[in-house]
């Protein structure tokens, strides 16, 4: 069956189509149907069956007699180390974990805090908490002490379990005095903490809280997986909210593994028993979806990584890992494929590395510029598929369905709506606007399984940031367009579209043709205050590696450009160039902090920015151009 027969279908009937989906997965009581509407706009999907999460990632797979299969490689170039464990000696491990939790009060509905690196343990900590119907909650390794602590009073979490420390290029984070401040600031406090102790740093215990990783497994009895019904929490998942305070994104046990199995093999086009990449972070959605369950549920080998794309120990790791560990399916975000094509334009690294076996690569996480497409498929030799999502929908909301059929790729569009989204663009009154034209991008309800039902403890922040804009829909916050064929085209963030002097423009589409010049490795537009015409556009760009023309003269050639190609009414007139752009950890750029800079604004540094220095080299760079303070 092809995508549009699929497509149609999950929205003519999604309660057939979705009942089907979850007969994939193993129960221990199948649900009486799939989609529960008596709490509508609050949906939910298989609340009344009963099914484990980690039976389903882990044992159900050593059962079919496939425990000798490797589940996880870690491969580590900050510790230059590397190994697997196979489905097997997973599920024991995390049999012992989630056996010492329960050991020590944790029980099914309690939640777990995990602060972790890229290491396997990370993943056995979520798995664990699976086992026994705890509410795993994972932050960041390294986030400072206060967002810590934030996260901590909100989810009241009965344990934390985390490392000594996070180990970066030159460096190692150290977590624990991190984790004791947060505890100390925190109102709430855990019965205990697990550490891991990492060779790299051994930390201080604190007597009668603080226990071992490996001691506190000693002598325990396993534990057996417990059923939980289908609207069962998995994980709450924090993500930046706009007030300031995070938002916890609930994921139900049951519609999670439906939707995240489904997406295995007919978006990244994997079989069981293949190895699949996502070069994320467990921290964020994508390390929760795509490096531990989704591989784990649909019978994967996941690869674990810690390093970077550039620097650990060159631009050439990416392309190591993909040949050393036969990768078949790769997810990445846009920024780390500009960062490799920043420090070596001319994939001089890839000559030393086969990578014939891999199928496609698959960005999101960042708009994906046509030109970083077009370089990564010219290098690597393999169709390179954008497709988009949010850390609330936990998987694609829009993507190219390979599995079913590779549809054309539209450079610049992350292609088509997955089954169970109905996407619209609306007008600022709701109204449905024709193909071709800038709205809103909504969604209209229910939302697919795997979707957030709700906020944790905040159902009216849930319907105040994402049902009461448009009654019937959820706000995604995009803003962008369909064309004819049914294409979406994600221009940008619904605030980073600007009004200048009354007209509506997409700082998305002027990076676009910035990022066509030959000498511009990556760049941003934002869109500062202006007394004449309200907004004003500017660029940013970071220029390619060895580029020592005037920045003059790029930045004029830059302005031309959009003047060319989107018009004079685009009002592009300033440019500047710099060094590196402010980013999250997961490399998403933090253009409203710009504009805070750049309009000469107080701005709080956020907590989960790279590196808060740059935010001085932005505000220098803007003095130059006669921007912020």
């Amino acid at each position: 069956m092809a995508y549009q027969d699929i497509y149609a279908r999950s929205l003519a009937d999604p309660e057939a189509f979705w009942m089907e989906q979850a007969e994939r997965i193993d129960w221990v009581r199948k649900p009486s149907k799939a989609l529960f509407d008596d709490k509508a706009p609050l949906y939910e999907w298989y609340s009344d069956g009963l099914v484990n999460t980690c039976w389903n990632a882990v044992d159900r797979h050593v059962e079919a007699g496939r425990g000798a299969q490797a589940a996880i490689i870690h491969d580590s170039p900050v510790t230059g180390t590397k190994h697997r464990i196979s489905y097997a000696q997973l599920r024991s491990r995390v049999a012992r974990l989630a056996g010492a939790l329960r050991a020590r009060g944790v029980e099914k509905g309690d939640r777990v805090v995990i602060y972790m690196p890229m290491v396997p343990e990370a993943l056995e900590a979520m798995l664990a908490c699976t086992r026994i119907g705890a509410v795993h909650s994972v932050v960041f390794g390294g986030f400072a002490a206060h967002e810590l602590a934030v996260r901590i009073d909100d989810c009241r979490p009965k344990a934390i379990i985390a490392a000594s420390c996070g180990i970066e290029p030159g460096r190692v984070v150290h977590y624990k005095p991190l984790i004791d401040g947060a505890i100390e600031q925190a109102t709430h406090k855990p019965d205990f903490c697990v550490i891991f102790q990492r060779e790299e740093e051994v930390a201080q215990l604190v007597e009668g809280r603080d226990v071992d990783w490996h001691a506190c497994q000693y002598g325990v009895e396993p534990a057996n997986c417990i059923p939980v019904e289908g609207n069962h929490p998995v994980y709450i998942l924090y993500t930046s909210g706009t007030t300031g305070s995070p938002k916890g994104v609930v994921r139900h046990t049951a519609g999670h593994l439906v939707a995240l199995h489904w997406s295995m093999k007919n978006i990244y086009n994997v079989d069981p028993g293949e190895v699949f990449w996502a070069a994320s972070d467990v921290g964020w959605v994508v390390g929760h979806s795509y490096i531990c369950y989704g591989p784990l549920v649909h019978g994967n080998t996941t690869v674990v990584f810690e390093g970077k794309p550039v620097g650990t120990p060159d631009a050439g790791t990416f392309w190591r890992v993909i040949s050393e560990h036969d990768v078949r399916s790769f997810f990445t975000a846009p920024t780390a494929m500009r960062a490799i094509k920043r420090e070596d334009p001319e994939a001089k690294e890839l000559q030393r590395y086969d990578i014939s076996n891999l199928r496609a690569l698959y960005l999101a996480g960042e708009r994906a510029d046509p030109d970083t497409i077009n370089w990564a498929a010219r290098v690597m030799g393999v169709p390179v598929f954008d497709h988009w999502w949010q850390t609330e929908t936990g998987w694609a909301i829009a993507g190219n369905p390979t599995g079913i059929e590779a549809l054309p790729v539209k450079v610049g569009s992350p292609t088509v709506a997955m089954p169970g989204y109905d996407v619209r663009i609306l007008d600022e009154a709701g109204q449905e606007q024709p193909p071709g034209t800038l709205g809103a991008i909504a969604i209209k309800l229910p939302l697919p399984p795997g979707t957030l039902p709700t906020l944790w403890n905040a159902e009216g922040r849930f319907h105040k940031s994402y049902l009461d804009t448009f009654p019937g829909y959820y706000e995604t916050g995009d803003a962008g367009m369909q064309d004819e064929d049914g294409y979406l085209w994600i221009m940008a963030r619904t605030d980073d579209v600007i009004n200048v002097a009354g007209h509506r423009l997409s700082t998305g589409a002027m990076e676009e043709v910035i990022a066509n010049h030959p000498d511009v490795a990556e760049c941003a537009v934002i869109g500062v205050s202006d007394t004449l015409k309200g907004q004003a556009p500017v660029g940013f760009v970071c220029l390619t590696k060895g580029v020592d023309r005037p920045h003059a003269e790029i930045t004029a050639e830059c302005v031309r450009l959009v003047r060319d190609q989107i018009g004079p009414v685009a009002a592009f007139k300033l440019a500047v160039v710099v060094d590196r752009l402010p980013k999250t950890r997961s490399g998403k750029i933090l253009r409203g902090i710009m504009v805070k800079v750049a309009d000469g604004e107080d701005v709080k540094t956020p907590a989960t920015i790279d590196d808060p220095a740059i935010l001085d080299e932005i505000k220098s760079a803007l003095q130059t151009i006669g921007l912020g303070k």
